[in-house]
């Protein structure tokens, strides 16, 4: 049992984990880049949890509630910190990231206060509070494709994090959404869900058939999957003057770009790093029913048969989407 250290600090009794694509490339390579798991570790960051415990300077939550889990904890001092950049600060600790701290999949974490953003006002589900990380995801990478009102995007890989964006992307006044992914039940629900074409790189060719629509080529392209031929896929979809935003992971330690196409049509190169403060934003855009997400949830498991769910995850089975870790009441 963790214990509370700290006056701001608090005792979370888990309630619900998603199950993360950073969290299988852990469980599968033991590693994402320099960032390397040394045994035992546990992993998780997508969670929601109910107060069990306050320190003597905690003001911002009280036992009972349930909480959304920011996951990461910045020093708040730092250059990054000052200059409104707390996802790169110098001293980052977050969930489940080897180094810096364990993760939330366990029965009782504690964190401090301002990381625990209280939704029991909002009404919603443990569920739905862990969504909120990945939806937060979705919502800094569209702001980073801005204006987004009457443009025509495309976006590679259709799991979690790019159904994210796409929901955020049409929110914020996308005028078509292209999706593309290698598992057709994920085009299906994209399609449910708010795109309006949606195809598969594996058995036709996305660029080709993008064009034919939009043959002055599209303002934005999301790269949500890490793979080095969805890169030079959004390349070959880009405008001039458009912009690529890296969001997916890849599992290589190197993705290459042609030069010549980048440079000659002026292409914007955007990374996203994890959500920069948008965690709050997120939960009100789901309070007012602006952002539902809830079909994502494909699959759940008891917390005892984590295992079975990271292997359905890794192996992309049965057309998992998002599959939600859940813990005893």
């Amino acid at each position: 049992m963790p214990e509370i250290k700290s006056a701001d600090e608090v005792l979370l009794k888990i309630a619900a984990v998603g199950v993360c694509g950073s969290d299988i490339h852990y469980y599968k390579d033991g590693r994402i880049g320099s960032q390397i798991v040394k045994y035992p570790f546990a992993v998780g960051h997508e969670g929601a949890a109910i107060v069990e415990k306050v320190g003597s300077g905690v003001s911002r939550v009280a036992p009972g509630a349930l909480v959304a889990i920011e996951p990461a904890m910045s020093c708040g001092q730092c250059d990054q910190c000052g200059g409104g950049r707390p996802h790169t600060c110098r001293k980052l600790r977050f969930l489940g990231c080897p180094g810096q701290a364990e993760g939330c999949l366990s029965e009782y974490i504690v964190m401090p206060q301002e990381c625990c953003f209280s939704v029991k006002e909002k009404k919603m589900t443990a569920e739905q509070a862990a969504l909120s990380e990945p939806l937060a995801i979705g919502l800094y990478a569209a702001k980073k494709a801005l204006p987004l009102k009457g443009a025509n995007i495309a976006i590679l890989g259709c799991g979690p994090i790019g159904l994210s964006v796409m929901l955020c992307a049409r929110l914020m006044g996308a005028a078509k959404i292209f999706v593309t992914d290698l598992i057709p039940e994920r085009l299906q629900i994209a399609v449910k869900n708010g795109a309006d074409w949606s195809g598969n790189p594996g058995k036709q060719n996305i660029v080709d058939e993008i064009v034919l629509q939009k043959p002055l080529l599209l303002d934005a392209v999301f790269e949500c999957c890490g793979e080095q031929s969805a890169v030079d896929q959004a390349i070959d979809l880009i405008k001039p003057g458009g912009k690529l935003i890296l969001v997916g992971i890849p599992e290589t330690e190197r993705i290459s770009m042609v030069i010549d196409k980048i440079r000659r049509k002026e292409i914007s190169v955007l990374n996203v790093r994890r959500q920069c403060e948008c965690l709050h934003s997120t939960l009100t855009l789901m309070k007012g029913g602006m952002l539902n997400a809830d079909f994502m949830i494909t699959h759940r498991f008891k917390f005892e048969q984590t295992q079975k769910a990271f292997e359905l995850v890794a192996g992309y089975s049965d057309g998992v989407v998002k599959a939600m870790i859940e813990f005893a009441k």
